[in-house]
């Protein structure tokens, strides 16, 4: 590899300038397991599992970061790592694709349905009041025992408008495909977020000793209003497990990490773009000129991707202290429709239209930002699934056109799941946050450990493979991530899942 293809990397401060893809990860998993699920459980179980949140986002850090080092040294996304593991042909990558494709239809549509509730929440009465009146006129129109629905049906379907506003919006952005727009938007939702959700936080704080008395490890009981309440059972760890499997985001996320480095151009990754395996003949070649100069640009990724841990952190348990302290006292659970509604009433409440406003405001900047990032992330997943597992598809059609035939699909699915899962938000956040969070992070875990550790040196030339081996604390984070994923995976996840399918039969 010649030294052209590496750019100089940044050092100092300088490398503040060229932090990007922490902002895109970052506003991709700060979404519904933040704004609802982490506010729910902190609500239901107070400030005592706040463990769960750091654990789940600093185990899922070292997985989407070791994945990364790896796109950093080779130009290669998770994907075509995961194409080059020993076994049967392109298992791990048909494993996904089939996975990640009903993963990705449900939580696609469970963040947006709840954008389109926190959004309608935003607008002023009066504007929703005459908006409905204009969609019922225009419905009035049309004979409705024909259309089988009347007029306040139509207005009260708002909400599901708004999701298909966002919806559409999101796929404006994620369109071209370019990630400079992408980091520039998502970068703005992340400061309203923080802005938003810190604002409300700072008012409950429940003060530095119960806040380290919540990092030791413990499992409360449900309490009795709470099990009274629908869709709330005896087993704590239904709250606590979609937390886990949606804190840093799931499976998905990680993987869109590499993406993200990938059009940041960081290292190896400089000048590949989407769709593409690491040219292997190139790396077999590096010197260590070029390896010296990559391991600099791993560096300028700790940087980055600790960035978004530590956005991750703050910004889940900001929402996860909001409701210990605002909606606990009230004995009230975010639950159906109204979840948005609830949540700005009481916040108003507490501080006035200002503290309700920010809080909601915040809420569906988070949820507004997941939506763009599923929406750039998952048809670059399927589309390069499906450029390895399905040759013929591949040939038919360019990388870019696959992108964007998926994007369509997801477009076409959302307007469908909006109107059929309004009123079950959280129900269909919670299985979406156990399907793409726990389901294959384990594997994941392991997949990457190999790719680091087995794969990369040998596509790398003997003296770049020295320059370029991983510290050991990788293996040991990567090990830790599997044995904590799989306990919950193997152990814990059956009953909350059995738990789920009874609440909602």
């Amino acid at each position: 590899m010649n030294e052209m293809t590496i750019k100089k990397p940044p050092v100092g401060l300088a490398v503040l300038a060229l932090v990007g893809p922490s902002f895109v990860w970052a506003a991709e998993y700060i979404g519904s397991g933040e704004v609802i699920l982490a506010t729910r459980t902190g609500a239901i179980l107070g400030t005592t599992v706040l463990w769960a949140i750091i654990l789940g986002i600093f185990l899922k850090f070292w997985i989407g970061m070791s994945g990364a080092r790896y796109t950093v040294c080779t130009g290669e996304g998770m994907i075509d790592m995961f194409d080059r593991m020993p076994g049967g042909r392109h298992w791990a990558v048909w494993t996904v694709l089939v996975v990640q494709f009903v993963a990705a239809t449900f939580s696609i549509g469970a963040v947006v349905t709840a954008a389109g509730i926190f959004v309608n929440s935003l607008l002023p009465v009066s504007f929703i009041a005459a908006a409905s009146t204009v969609i019922s006129n225009i419905v009035n129109l049309v004979p409705l025992e024909k259309l089988n629905v009347t007029a306040e049906q139509v207005g009260n379907s708002f909400p599901a408008l708004c999701g298909w506003v966002v919806t559409i919006a999101a796929v404006a952005v994620v369109w071209s495909g370019r990630f400079n727009i992408l980091k520039i938007v998502m970068s703005i939702l992340v400061l309203i977020v923080v802005v938003g959700v810190m604002y409300v936080a700072a008012h409950v704080f429940p003060g530095i000793g119960e806040l380290l008395g919540s990092l030791r490890f413990g499992v409360p009981e449900i309490p009795e209003w709470a099990a009274s309440m629908e869709n709330i059972s005896d087993n704590p760890w239904k709250e606590i497990l979609p937390l886990l499997g949606w804190g840093a985001g799931g499976f998905a996320s990680q993987v869109w990490y590499t993406y993200w480095v990938l059009g940041a151009g960081y290292g190896a990754a400089a000048g590949r773009g989407y769709g593409r395996p690491a040219d292997v003949s190139m790396l077999r070649k590096m010197g260590r000129e070029s390896a010296e100069k990559i391991k600099k640009w791993c560096r300028v990724l700790y940087v980055d991707s600790s960035i978004a841990m530590v956005i991750g952190v703050v910004v889940t348990s900001a929402f996860f202290i909001a409701g210990a302290g605002i909606l606990r006292p009230t004995e009230i659970a975010p639950e159906k429709e109204q979840v948005a509604i609830e949540l700005s009433r009481l916040f108003s409440k507490g501080w006035g239209p200002v503290g309700g406003f920010l809080f909601m405001l915040g809420g569906a900047a988070a949820l507004i930002s997941t939506q763009i990032g599923q929406l750039a992330g998952w048809p670059r997943l399927l589309a390069d699934s499906c450029r390895i597992c399905i040759p013929g598809f591949n040939k038919k059609f360019a990388w870019k056109k696959q992108f964007r035939l998926f994007l369509l699909f997801f477009l076409c699915a959302n307007l469908v799941i909006i109107f059929c899962f309004t009123k079950k938000p959280v129900q269909l956040i919670q299985g979406a946050a156990l399907i793409d969070g726990l389901l294959l992070t384990p594997l994941q875990a392991i997949l990457v450990a190999v790719g680091l550790f087995v794969i990369m040196p040998k596509l790398l030339s003997a003296e770049a493979a020295r320059v370029l081996r991983p510290s050991r604390v990788f293996a040991v984070g990567l090990i830790i991530a599997f044995l904590v994923f799989g306990y919950f995976c193997v152990v814990q996840m059956p009953s909350a899942i059995l738990e789920m399918v009874k609440g909602t039969g």
